[in-house]
């Protein structure tokens, strides 16, 4: 072939990378991959196999960890935590340091393993995978060094159980061990059933860079070690994967107190405006759904184009299908790799073949574990395609007309991992970027990643970040030691009566008062037996109605920060206004002196005021030619159920965090001291918050805890409350895997900043720039 030949027909020769120093370190181990435990192997047990996706030909044999292994691992990191954490963190900088190096020095070694044992494209693991492993450990050797000064109040979680998938073996593995070490935990990380090869790497040169003996560990399996895992004794748990499993750790790890993340699975919009560079758009296409054969959490496996354009988008794009290169991954100038495996291959291909819609556009592959590209057009947006998450190589496409249409289009999904936007509109690009449900938006471009920016979805792609000073928080605590909560009980009145006229204080829902459902009360008396009243107890359906009045409240989330501030210094100064009337109530249902507690809550009311148009993103350095905008957003629609035993204070704390971000909440008051909150509700009604903003139930918290955690509508519960609800709330919560924040019967008591965080999502939107 020629030198013009080749240009003109741009067909390639094979540029074969060998397999043969991979294959040879294979044997040299017996070709077994196991458990890395306390810094030694073993044991080493051919209980499976993983083979080469591209040639189904065996590549090792794969022990299958116990729940006794299992636990032996986790006995290990337990021993190593503790003078991990003590070594500093200039100390353990160093290590991440030397382990950065040595990924960088066996870089072509990892890069081969990974493609043997993924079937993805050397070139991506070469180029991309590998360097960003790296990346974060550079990334995360700085955060090591950084955190006494940077977070002087917070120390590690303790042990950590890791589980990852098979589309990113190392760079999963590099995302979770990297900040999890660097802040002073230790690990036991399970690879996939499919990928373990590069995480047996991995540890040996652990061993090389020096990390002491328990700090990393690995033990290998299938879903049963996963599972034996998820039920150890560890203090946190990190999981990558499927939406349904992550379902199932949720509801395991319900009640037990362990942290938890989510980072799941995605169907992510891929947005072409009219005024679009229509082959840069093509370009980033093919890299957002082709890229790893289209096995992405974040792939933009939906495609949406303005309706003028579409056409023309369509056919550029079939061309440009028509030559890429699909075929054997060690091949440098391949573009499309194999299938991880037959089972994922038979997924693939059994959805795209139950599809009865639209039209679809195929290329070729070769036989074996391989998919050809595949573009499937005038899908509507409700078609099973364009919302279950394929993971594969196959392109769902739809059309719209109006930019609103596009976002209601987009966020047309259960899903929230990702999004890109593709407009030469600056103004339009980042108007439509925060419209998005998902943690992260690419404007002009896609499958941007890095150590400085955090990743992670809402809905039911999970929660948590990885990556970023909000990656860190996951595998850090505060450094002090909460209380248990004693439960309190609402005092007896032995049958006291009210004098005069029964007046039951009403539920606030939508703005309004409003009568229980049930229309059943309780009555509330003071410490003496005088009866101060009767408190409503809401059921189910008042619940609903308080959802239904947030989401008519949504606008509140695009009000500017000003504004909220100046809505909260108004009921700080309302209720200033009626300081002596809510201290007497505080000391008549409890018995204590309400003025410290009264000025604590105006105290509170003012400093949340403060935040409002204070609590700002961030502007990440990210290594492109451009800027990753960390921007701070509400999480939504909360529900709160309130401190026991500050019955004013417990009800504004967590409305004022909520206001402040721009979210509406439902608050579930004091359950045995709620006449102070419903007295407030007439603070409220003279204040300017909009209808629907904040609604305030009052009743039984064990008996609200099931609907309100269960409720799909809802985007997050807290509880402070001194009963124990917090497994029912994250037990019920896996439905639609809404973020909670718990107390487990302890007091975290927790600061502004704290609260700020649980009230925002942080969305990370990539700005490039240049010609």
């Amino acid at each position: 072939m020629t030198v013009k030949e080749i240009f003109k027909t741009m067909d390639y020769g094979p540029a074969p990378e060998s397999s043969k120093d991979a294959l040879q370190w294979l044997a040299d181990r017996g070709g077994i991959a196991g458990h890395y435990i306390n810094g030694a192997w073993g044991p080493l047990r051919n209980d499976f196999e993983t083979t080469n996706p591209a040639t189904e030909e065996r590549l090792a044999g794969v022990t299958k960890g116990t729940a006794e292994e299992v636990a032996k691992a986790v006995a290990a990191a337990r021993k190593a935590q503790p003078k991990w954490e003590k070594l500093g963190g200039h100390g353990r900088a160093r290590i991440l340091y030397a382990i950065a190096r040595l990924l960088q020095k066996h870089s072509r070694l990892f890069a081969v393993m990974e493609t043997l044992d993924n079937g993805k494209p050397i070139r991506e693991s070469r180029d991309i995978d590998v360097p960003l492993a790296q990346r974060h450990f550079y990334y995360h050797a700085g955060m090591a060094q950084l955190m006494e000064s940077e977070l002087p109040n917070h120390k590690a979680v303790g042990v950590c159980g890791q589980i990852i998938p098979w589309n990113f073996p190392l760079l999963m593995l590099a995302w979770k061990i990297a900040p999890a070490l660097a802040m002073g935990n230790t690990v036991v990380l399970k690879p996939a059933e499919y990928t373990p090869l590069t995480a047996m790497l991995f540890a040996e040169i652990c061993t090389e860079a020096g990390v002491p003996a328990g700090v990393v560990n690995i033990v290998t399996g299938d879903g049963e070690t996963g599972a034996a895992l998820v039920n150890a004794d560890v203090d946190k748990i990190a999981f990558t994967g499927s939406t349904e499993v992550g379902r199932i750790i949720r509801d395991a790890t319900a009640g037990t107190g362990k942290k938890l993340t989510l980072e799941l699975g995605g169907k992510s919009p891929y947005i072409i405006f009219e005024d679009a560079d229509i082959d840069s758009a093509i370009e980033g296409l093919v890299d957002a759904i082709w890229f790893n054969q289209g096995q992405v959490c974040c792939a933009g496996s939906r495609l949406l184009v303005q309706e003028g354009i579409a056409e023309d988008v369509y056919a550029r794009l079939k061309k440009r299908m028509e030559r890429l290169r699909v075929g054997d991954p060690l091949d440098k100038c391949i573009d499309v790799g194999a299938i991880v495996h037959p089972v994922q291959l038979d997924q693939i291909t059994q959805m795209v073949d139950g599809n009865t819609e639209g039209e679809m556009f195929q290329t070729s592959a070769p036989d074996g574990c391989f998919y050809p590209p595949t573009l499937i057009t005038g899908l509507h947006a409700a078609s099973p395609l364009m919302q279950e998450e394929i993971f594969g190589p196959v392109l769902a496409a739809t059309t719209f007309r109006t930019p609103s249409e596009a976002v209601e289009i987009a966020n047309n999904t259960r899903y929230g991992l990702a999004a890109s936007v593709w407009s030469e509109n600056i103004n339009l690009a980042l108007d439509i970027a925060p419209k998005l449900a998902s943690g992260i938006v690419w404007v002009n471009g896609t499958n941007m990643m890095d150590a400085a920016s955090g990743f992670g979805g809402v809905r039911e792609s999970g929660f948590g970040r990885e990556g970023g000073w909000e990656g860190l928080a996951a595998y850090t605590k505060p450094k002090t030691t909460p209380k248990a909560l004693k439960a309190i009980e609402a005092f007896d009145g032995n049958g006291a009566r009210c004098e005069g006229v029964d007046r039951t204080a009403k539920l606030y829902i939508g703005g309004k008062q409003a009568r229980p459902d049930g229309g059943y009360s309780r009555p509330v008396y003071g410490p003496k037996g005088a009866l101060l009243g009767h408190a409503s107890l809401a059921n189910r359906k008042d619940v609903r109605n308080a959802v239904e009045s947030m989401n008519a409240a949504k606008g509140w989330a695009n009000t500017t920060g000003h504004l909220r501030a100046q809505i909260l210094f108004y009921i700080a100064e309302n209720l200033s206004a009626r300081a002596d009337e809510f201290t007497d109530r505080i000391e008549a249902l409890t018995g204590k002196s309400g003025k410290a507690e009264l000025s604590h809550c105006i105290s509170t009311l003012f400093t949340f005021a403060a935040w409002a148009d204070k609590y700002d993103g961030q502007v990440h350095g990210v290594p492109i030619r451009g800027v990753a905008l960390a921007m701070k957003e509400p999480v939504g629609k909360i529900a709160a159920f309130c401190d026991d035993a500050y019955p004013l204070l417990g009800t504004i704390a967590p409305m004022a965090a909520a206001l402040s971000t721009g979210n509406s909440i439902t608050l579930i008051a004091s359950e045995p001291f709620p006449l102070a909150a419903t007295d407030f509700y007439q603070v409220l009604e003279t204040s300017d918050v909009p209808a629907g903003v904040v609604n305030i139930l009052t009743g039984h918290h064990a008996e609200l805890a099931l609907p309100v955690a269960s409720h799909a509508d809802i985007d997050a519960v807290w509880s402070f409350s001194a009963k124990d609800i917090s497994a029912t709330i994250e037990k019920a919560s896996a439905g639609n895997l809404k973020r909670t924040w718990v107390n487990h019967g302890k007091d975290h008591a927790p600061t502004a900043k704290d609260l700020l965080a649980e009230a925002t999502e942080i969305k990370n939107i990539w700005i490039p720039y240049g010609e």
